[in-house]
């Protein structure tokens, strides 16, 4: 794996922290927003914009959604705004599949606090690569991720290979992760690394870390395997192209 060198330890509070990376190519083969798309790269690390006991609230609303499936494999998702949620092997429609036992699992309350930290995170990334706020545009998948030790039974689980996000899905130009638990004490494993030429950095995740980066192959990433323990985050992911932005989810 070459030279590891920790970015961001679980065991520190950092205010802020940005590295700058030169731009790759992915860019230009997609149409270009003035005043969004990216022209400055890089990554940061801030345990300044959500606090621990929001991040802990935050999961809770994860862990009553994902109780109501979960994969048989290592990797389980809930994305609130489409309703995905995995079950066994394959993925179901939690709204129509539940239907108005929703309105048992979830709350008003709940949904405004997830709007509430998307807007901080996405105020955060607009502030750091000097664009503005309302030029981004929330886009899928956004999505809650559970993650234990459990051998993965399809490719879905398969969460630890290194990949692109501009390339994986196209209409990522920023990807952030709010982390909801703590390394060496929820789980062991799962660190986030960026795969730079030579050497890795590594994000040791932290209940309330948000880690955020421009989505092209500058930011070549992936996560490791998770030993023990169950790992949650959310990963909210925005673009420039209001043809594929989403709005947030609402409790029907």
């Amino acid at each position: 794996d070459g030279v590891t060198e920790v970015l961001a330890h679980h065991s520190e509070s950092l205010r802020d922290k940005f590295v700058e990376v030169p731009c790759s190519e992915d860019y230009d083969s997609h149409r270009r927003f003035e005043g969004c798309t990216p022209r400055k790269c890089g990554r940061g690390v801030t345990d300044a914009v959500i606090t621990r006991d929001e991040a802990e609230r935050i999961r809770r609303i994860a862990e009553r959604g994902l109780s109501l499936g979960g994969s048989d494999g290592g990797a389980s998702i809930l994305d609130l705004h489409s309703g995905a949620l995995s079950l066994g092997k394959h993925f179901v429609n939690l709204y129509r599949y539940f239907g108005d036992k929703i309105q048992d699992v979830f709350t008003e309350e709940d949904f405004a606090l997830y709007r509430d930290v998307r807007q901080r995170i996405q105020q955060r990334i607009a502030q750091a690569f000097g664009i503005s706020s309302a030029s981004m545009y929330l886009t899928k998948p956004t999505f809650f991720s559970r993650i234990n030790n459990t051998e993965a039974k399809t490719t879905h689980d398969e969460y630890w290979h290194p990949h692109v996000d501009k390339v994986t899905y196209g209409s990522f130009d920023y990807t952030s992760l709010l982390y909801l638990s703590d390394y060496t004490e929820d789980f062991g494993g799962g660190r986030f690394v960026f795969m730079d030429a030579g050497s890795n950095k590594t994000v040791e995740p932290r209940a309330g870390r948000v880690s955020f980066f421009t989505s092209g192959s500058e930011n070549l990433h992936r996560v490791e395997k998770v030993h023990w323990g169950t790992r949650y985050a959310i990963t909210i992911s925005f673009t420039c192209n209001p043809d594929h932005g989403i709005g947030d989810p609402v409790l029907m």
